[in-house]
């Protein structure tokens, strides 16, 4: 299965997920239309670089709420398996979806076909339903929270950004190479 482009309809999904409350519930891409999301693919629960980056996103969610976004990590756990990790981590202040079979992990381009794990994998789905960034790295390799954060902040711009950007800085006119504060 191909990769999806950047700036394409995201991959629509509707999958169970173990809620904050412990409740479950089916989220699909298209009841969060008109919101970002920030979906994480991860390999598995009960392992070892996996609860650094769930709570990684954990500790930051309210920075992530406060940018208008909604974040879902996913794996092919079950429902039972995501409620007990969730326990053990002391609970999680966002949904974890579970994709057995990694169906929507390959649609994402989170994961080769026939793997049985996704790998690492986060994408940032703007309102529209438009998938506009993509990052997929090894199972050894935790990702950086802040960067996808950061990352989001300068989508949410509509403007061009500079390397290392952060918010408050300037910015460039999408029109021109002249910076513009904003």
């Amino acid at each position: 299965m191909p990769v999806p482009a950047l700036e394409s309809p995201a991959p629509d999904f509707s999958l169970d997920a173990l809620m904050p409350d412990g409740g479950t519930r089916r989220i699909g891409l298209r009841s969060l239309r008109g919101q970002w999301v920030v979906l994480f693919f991860y390999p598995a629960d009960f392992s070892f670089v996996c609860p650094t980056e769930v709570r990684g996103f954990a500790a930051r969610h309210r920075d992530f709420l406060d940018a208008g976004a909604v974040v879902l990590g996913a794996s092919p756990d079950d429902l039972e398996t995501h409620r007990a990790w969730s326990q053990e981590l002391g609970g999680l202040p966002y949904p974890l979806l579970c994709d057995p079979g990694n169906a929507v992990a390959c649609a994402c381009g989170a994961a080769a076909e026939n793997q049985p794990r996704p790998d690492r994998a986060t994408l940032l789905i703007d309102p529209e339903g438009r998938l506009l960034y993509l990052e997929r790295v090894s199972r050894n390799v935790g990702r950086s929270v802040a960067e996808t954060l950061r990352i989001l902040q300068a989508l949410q711009t509509g403007r061009l950004c500079p390397a290392d950007w952060r918010p408050g800085e300037p910015t460039f006119d999408l029109d021109a190479d002249r910076p513009a504060a904003r």
